[in-house]
C-alpha cells in the first residue's frame, strides 16, 4: 500500500521469517554458526533458546537455505503439541517422499521409529544428513515428547549420529530439557537469542529498510531511540511498529519518519 510511496520494492517489516531479511547481528550470526556447525559435524542434537519475537523461527529458515538440499534431508516441524506417533509421522512426512502405511498398526511409534530409521539410512546411503529442527519446543508438555525426540538420538553409527536434532524454543525450554537428564547430556551445542541493543535497532531497521530497496535513511534517530523504547530492542515488536509508522508517514506524506509520527502511530493504532 504505501511501498511506492517510500520507494521500496516491497514490505520491509513483515512478521514473515524471510530468510532474506535476516540480519546478521552478533548474537543472530554467533547462533547460526554454531547450529551450521552442529549439523556440519553431525554432532546430534543442539539447542536454540530465545525471547518471544526475537527470530528463532527466521535463524531456523535462514539455517535451512543454508544447508541447502544438495547435502541435507530437512524436516522443520513448528506445531510439536503433538502426541508422539503424530510426532513421529510429521517428521517422516516431511523426510519421505512415499505415502506412509494407512494400517493403524503400522503407524505407531515403533513401526514409525523403523521407518524412520530406513529412511536415514537411505539418505546416508545417498550422501546426505538429515536434519530435524523442532520449533516452539517450549509448549511441549508430555515428557512423552522428550523421551521420543531422545530416541531419535540412537540413531547412530560408531563415529556419528545419523540426524541432527534442533530444539527451538523461549527460554523455559531449558528448565524442561534441564529436568530431563536423558535428553539434556545429549544437547551438544547451546545457543540463546536476547532482545536487541539500541545501536542493533538502528541498524536492523536500516538492514531491512535496505532489503526492500531504500538505502538511505528513513527513521531520523530520534525515531528510532523512540522505537527502541517502545519496543524494548524485540525484533516482533520493532517489526510491527515500523510497519504502522511507515504506513502514518504514507498517510500524512512525510519525507521521514521522525519522533511525531512514531508517536502519532502509537496513539492512533494503540500501540
Amino acid at each position: 500500500m504505501y511501498e511506492a510511496y517510500w520507494k521500496l520494492k516491497e514490505k520491509p517489516f513483515r512478521n514473515t521469517p524471510d530468510p532474506k531479511f535476516f540480519f546478521n547481528s552478533t548474537q543472530h550470526e554467533d547462533a547460526l554458526l554454531k547450529l551450521t556447525y552442529a549439523a556440519a559435524e553431525s554432532m546430534g542434537a543442539a539447542m536454540l533458546t530465545g525471547v518471544f519475537g526475537c527470530g528463532k523461527t527466521l535463524i531456523g529458515q535462514a539455517l535451512l537455505r543454508d544447508l541447502g538440499p544438495e547435502r541435507y534431508r530437512l524436516a522443520f516441524i513448528n506445531t510439536p503439541l503433538l502426541s508422539s506417533p503424530e510426532l513421529l509421522r510429521s517428521i517422516v512426512r516431511n523426510l519421505k517422499s512415499t505415502e506412509l502405511p494407512s494400517k493403524m498398526s503400522e503407524l505407531m511409534s515403533d513401526s514409525l521409529l523403523e521407518i524412520l530409521q530406513d529412511v536415514l539410512i537411505n539418505n546416508m546411503r545417498d550422501g546426505k544428513e538429515t536434519v530435524i529442527i523442532i520449533d516452539e519446543a517450549h509448549i511441549i508438555k508430555d515428557d512423552n515428547i522428550f523421551e521420543t525426540l531422545r530416541l531419535l538420538l540412537n540413531f547412530q553409527l560408531q563415529d556419528k549420529f545419523l540426524l541432527t536434532l534442533f530444539l527451538f524454543g523461549q527460554p523455559e525450554l531449558k528448565d524442561k530439557i534441564n529436568n530431563y537428564k536423558q535428553l539434556e547430556q545429549r544437547i551438544a551445542l547451546r545457543c540463546h537469542l536476547d532482545r536487541f541493543g539500541e545501536k542493533e535497532t538502528a541498524q536492523y531497521i536500516l538492514h531491512r529498510m535496505k532489503v526492500a530497496g531504500r538505502e538511505d535513511q528513513v527513521f531520523t534517530p530520534d525515531a528510532v531511540k523512540i522505537i527502541f523504547e517502545k519496543t524494548g530492542g524485540i525484533p516482533r515488536r520493532i517489526n510491527h511498529l515500523c510497519d504502522l509508522s511507515l504506513l502514518t508517514g504514507f498517510g500524512r506524506k512525510a519525507q521521514n519518519i521522525d519522533r511525531t509520527i512514531i508517536e502519532r502511530s502509537t496513539k492512533e493504532f494503540g500501540e
